[in-house]
């Protein structure tokens, strides 16, 4: 499937990439990433496990795994930030390229234009899931306020980390060798989509979700190709994150800050099933706002 001219864009974004786009540096500098974050895991399990107790250390941790506190969405957030400052070390050492390039030119001009857009577009669905019976009151409007000016950054780090990562370093390098979207799309979105398996959360459901983070890579990489740089995909999923943490998502699933919560039993195939046929509708909506704004 050859590139056509839709996704133009993409061989200015790619450029940097390709004095150093063999195959091996890729693999190494995935490598190092997935190390690092491994390190850095490590590195904050003994910094807690100095400061805690056992019986706090579990309970902190488990906070931290489902996000079901303020304070343990919060670590959770911040926990991103190793690979990210990982990614840009790989791309400055491995790839001699600046990490700036890793974002493409004008890419906060294309995220401040469409991110307005998406917010509004986000709290519109927010406000028609209340129609639904399974929307329960989770935080106090002011409590989630007093978190925000620093859960706010940190989702900002977060998205920007799996951006970078994925949408960034991978599809570049992809991009720098081979024109097919079969590989410079599929790929990174396949591994995204991976590593939102979560049989913990879904159980026999895992499959689904997974499935919809697929989804999501692959729309994000098209606005990537489609603008030549992260600005799109990082508004996409700074809305769409922001609507799921912070306005509506799943019962025990991240919701320490977020103002309603979907109670339902998520390992239910037909409970699960029509919230994400929504979200998926909401995701494509979303493309089609940044297309329409962005006239891509």
């Amino acid at each position: 499937m050859a590139r056509t001219n839709r996704y133009a864009p993409l061989e200015a974004f790619a450029v940097p990439a390709k004095p150093y786009a063999q195959i091996w540096r890729g693999m190494l500098g995935l490598g190092v990433i997935v190390a690092f974050y491994l390190l850095s895991g490590w590195a904050m399990i003994l910094f807690f496990s100095s400061m805690l107790d056992d019986f706090s250390m579990l309970r902190l941790f488990q906070e931290i795994a489902h996000g079901s506190t303020p304070r343990g969405l919060a670590i959770l957030l911040a926990s991103f930030a190793p690979l990210l400052i990982a990614t840009f070390v790989v791309s400055r050492h491995l790839h001699h390229r600046a990490p700036a390039t890793l974002f493409g030119r004008r890419s906060l001009a294309t995220f401040t234009k469409v991110l307005p857009v998406l917010l509004l577009f986000a709290l519109f669905a927010f406000g028609l899931t209340q129609l639904s019976d399974a929307a329960a009151r989770s935080n106090p409007l002011l409590h989630v306020l007093s978190w925000a000016p620093i859960a706010l950054p940190l989702l900002f780090v977060q998205i920007a980390t799996e951006e970078v990562l994925f949408r960034g370093y991978l599809l570049q390098q992809l991009a720098a060798r081979w024109r097919s979207p079969l590989i410079w799309m599929v790929l990174p979105s396949a591994l995204f989509g991976a590593l939102h398996y979560s049989p913990g959360a879904y159980g026999s459901n895992a499959l689904w979700p997974a499935l919809w983070a697929f989804g999501f890579g692959c729309l994000a990489s098209d606005l990537t190709a489609r603008t030549g740089n992260l600005g799109a995909a990082l508004a996409l999923h700074f809305a769409n994150n922001f609507g799921s943490l912070f306005l509506v998502g799943f019962y025990g699933q991240l919701d320490g800050l977020a103002l309603y919560t979907i109670v339902i039993n998520t390992r239910d195939l037909w409970d699960l099933l029509p919230w994400l046929l929504l979200d998926m509708l909401h995701l494509l909506i979303a493309w089609l706002l940044i297309r329409l704004t962005l006239r891509v």
